[in-house]
């Protein structure tokens, strides 16, 4: 859709591409009250400056809204889309040793594995996820919050990509 095709969507139908965006209500809330939208730079900017404010419970509820790579199936099918897309020719060993390290991130931190992973390859995501597996909560946190704003401005930005 446009700019403007967003800026003129209800309330209803705003949440709704709003939180193809992002999962988090707050965020949501934020982007709606912000509308309308200048420019493709302002959208981005609210989108920044939103997450920013948001607290650490809201962007553990945006993490929710990522699947959790849980099953082979589930991994391959996520890979399927473009954001992942770097992921499709992976090797059955990497999708395991993904896999396998996917669920002891989780039983680690508590929440999914976070990678913009846009235009990485299975191989580079899994030495990202080993280098991860070593920090402290706290610091694991931070880089998770901030790959997951890495992903919603690219979000942001399909989101009104104009049709030529």
């Amino acid at each position: 859709m446009t700019l403007d095709e967003l800026n003129k969507l209800s309330i209803m139908e705003a949440r709704a591409a709003f939180e193809l965006c992002c999962g988090a209500r707050r965020w949501i809330d934020g982007m709606l009250m912000r509308k309308p939208y200048f420019d493709a730079e302002d959208l981005q900017t609210a989108g920044r400056e939103i997450w920013e404010l948001l607290n650490p419970e809201d962007w553990k509820e945006a993490f929710t809204h990522h699947p959790r790579i849980g099953d082979i199936k589930i991994l391959r099918a996520k890979w399927a889309s473009d954001e992942q897309s770097g992921a499709a020719g992976a090797s059955e060993e990497t999708i395991q040793s993904l896999k396998k390290l996917n669920d002891e991130y989780f039983d680690m931190f508590g929440y999914i594995f976070i990678v913009c992973a846009t235009g990485k390859p299975a191989d580079e995501m899994l030495a990202i996820l080993k280098s991860r597996l070593v920090h402290d909560a706290d610091e694991e946190f931070k880089i998770a919050a901030s790959e997951h704003a890495k992903i919603t401005a690219l979000r942001l930005e399909k989101l009104i990509k104009e049709e030529k």
